[in-house]
């Protein structure tokens, strides 16, 4: 598993694009930054379907507490998120 932040970046991003291409939606100009949720690119089941990859894909179980949009809500919370939580990099 790379935990570099643009191996990262990347990753979830690639994982955004191909949830939203199922929903007939095309993600590839999300920024790091825009708020996912907000977008209105994923409907409530695929940004599930995010939590739950992004668990599985880093052996990162989530406490209900931590599912939120600090740490979930963009491209770049969920890479300082897993950062932190890895021991990679500080948490903002």
């Amino acid at each position: 598993m790379n935990l570099q932040p643009e191996a990262v970046k990347a990753a979830i991003r690639d994982k955004v694009v191909a949830l939203a291409r199922t929903l007939g939606m095309d993600a590839s100009g999300i920024a790091d930054d825009d708020i996912i949720p907000a977008t209105g690119l994923l409907d409530s089941s695929a940004v599930l379907e995010l939590v739950v990859w992004f668990e599985q894909a880093y052996a990162l179980p989530l406490a209900q507490e931590e599912i939120n949009i600090d740490n979930l809500g963009s491209i770049d919370a969920m890479a300082a998120f897993l950062l932190a939580r890895k021991g990679g990099a500080p948490r903002r």
